[in-house]
């Protein structure tokens, strides 16, 4: 059953609104994606609001990672999910989203991107001070 964002019922001194109008179904989120690493890059399009598309990345196996020391951008490949600070549980699952360390060939690297909205898995290369925290 899809998630309802619209008001909530009850205020913060714990009294109840009255809704003046029903729900209504610009105001329903959709699932969410739990983009795994997988053998290549599977991606579904998702017809949102105004007639757009939204790309929904379900499995991941590349990545766009930055070298922050020398600005350059690689698209290499993702060997495996390191820690998600999201949930234990996406950890184990090896589940990626925003925030997640991965390795790469070239090193540890955090998404800086939201693989379930954007498509992609964009991410920067973790330093030696980074690594520590």
């Amino acid at each position: 059953m899809a998630r309802w964002q619209g008001l909530s019922k009850r205020k913060i001194s714990g009294g109840r609104y009255h809704l003046y109008r029903k729900k209504k179904l610009r105001e329903l989120g959709g699932y969410p994606v739990e983009t795994r690493i997988g053998p290549q890059d599977k991606r579904k399009a998702q017809r949102i609001r105004g007639g757009k598309k939204k790309y929904r990345l379900i499995l991941a196996h590349t990545a766009n990672v930055l070298d922050p020391r020398t600005g350059q951008a690689q698209k290499v490949e993702i060997i495996d999910l390191e820690k998600n600070p999201a949930s234990r549980d996406f950890t184990r699952r090896r589940i990626i989203t925003k925030g997640a360390i991965i390795e790469t060939p070239l090193g540890f690297a955090r998404v800086t991107s939201r693989p379930g909205h954007h498509g992609v898995v964009n991410a920067v290369l973790l330093v030696e001070e980074d690594k520590e925290k």
